[in-house]
């Protein structure tokens, strides 16, 4: 199996069905470390190289993640890289690592395990909607596995050592990704960033660490693990979670209410232009296909699925145009193509 057969895949995390609402995704990930061993970038690519073989080895003889795929970075090419980041299943810093770095994958996508990124192992679980406590209690069943065959670097004072001090203790890091076009299009969302961002918690684009918002599409997570019990961490999330879906709901009902009008050309425009044009960058087409999930979700129009729209969000970014037309494309052609596929999809002419 190679990294392009997941494109005739859905992604495990945008399951139809299971994600109505500005709740997109829950994800848990556990940051863990080797006893004696350095960390990756001090190890050295020999280190780097045995700890991956061994660690892969190891995961695939328990199958803890039954039916893994398991890529070396080094064996991939650039696009396969960027396609795997693109579906959220590894990191920015791992798309560019090489010999001595890879990934696992289970079939669903919804578990993937980072081996020597900037941690020895650094352990997901995702899942669509509000599942906050379902995957940190399974990313602890895969943890409490590996820790049976594997002694952590741990201090009794610390808590687990990772290369980031942010990470210590715990090392968990969980977070959702939320649609919030309501607080954006009401001009509400600034004041919700600065209050989520003053009790302690990172606000992320679309693709996490580095990123800006696109899409209206925002990643919440925690940031300091240090003295801080892990069941804390996700309730506390999952409060507040709550409360920005209460204020996103609110403020897409006021703007129904108070600018239907303006609304209903918000999202008509965005399928005016998504229908017909010719050419489309990325983060317009993500802004574009905003708006139509907002329509769906608001039962507002009938001409789009709330399926199709989330298949686009992922299938027109670039390495997914470059794997679905299997040739390497420049800048100017891959927005000719993202154009064609979105009018394509529209038209009901399945082609992912």
């Amino acid at each position: 199996m190679n990294p392009e057969e997941l494109i005739g895949r859905r992604e495990g995390w945008f399951e139809t069905g299971l994600r109505e609402g500005p709740v997109i995704s829950s994800r848990a990930r556990l940051a863990r470390n080797l006893k004696g061993e350095r960390f990756p970038d001090w190890a050295g690519e020999k280190n780097r190289v045995r700890l991956w073989g061994g660690l892969r080895e190891l995961f695939l003889s328990h199958e803890w993640i039954a039916g893994a795929a398991a890529w070396e970075m080094g064996e991939l090419d650039d696009v396969d890289r960027e396609l795997l980041y693109e579906r959220h299943l590894i990191s920015r810093e791992q798309v560019a690592r090489a010999a001595g770095s890879g990934v696992l994958i289970s079939p669903d996508e919804r578990t993937s395990v980072m081996i020597n990124e900037e941690d020895h192992l650094r352990m997901q679980v995702i899942r669509p909607g509000i599942a906050l406590h379902e995957v940190w209690r399974e990313v602890n069943e895969l943890d409490d596995g590996v820790e049976g065959e594997v002694t952590y670097a741990f201090s009794p004072k610390l808590g687990y050592l990772t290369a980031c001090p942010s990470n210590v203790g715990t090392g968990i890091r969980v977070s959702v990704m939320l649609h919030l076009p309501g607080l954006v299009l009401m001009e509400e969302m600034n004041p919700v960033l600065k209050g989520v961002s003053r009790i302690g918690l990172a606000v992320r684009g679309l693709w996490g660490e580095g990123t800006e918002s696109a899409g209206h599409m925002f990643q919440i997570s925690n940031q300091i693990t240090l003295g801080k019990r892990e069941e804390d961490i996700v309730d506390h999330l999952e409060q507040i979670t709550l409360e920005l879906v209460e204020h996103e709901e609110n403020a897409r009902k006021r703007l129904f209410e108070t600018r239907e009008t303006v609304l209903e050309d918000h999202i008509g425009r965005a399928y005016g232009i998504l229908s017909h044009a010719r050419i489309l960058g990325s983060k317009e087409a993500l802004d574009l296909l905003s708006a139509l999930r907002l329509g769906c979700d608001l039962g507002m129009i009938d001409y789009a699925r709330r399926e199709q729209i989330d298949r686009l969000l992922v299938h027109t970014q670039p390495a997914h145009l470059q794997r679905i037309e299997k040739q390497t494309l420049p800048s100017g052609e891959r927005d000719r193509v993202r154009a064609g596929l979105i009018r394509s999809m529209l038209r009901g002419e399945e082609q992912t």
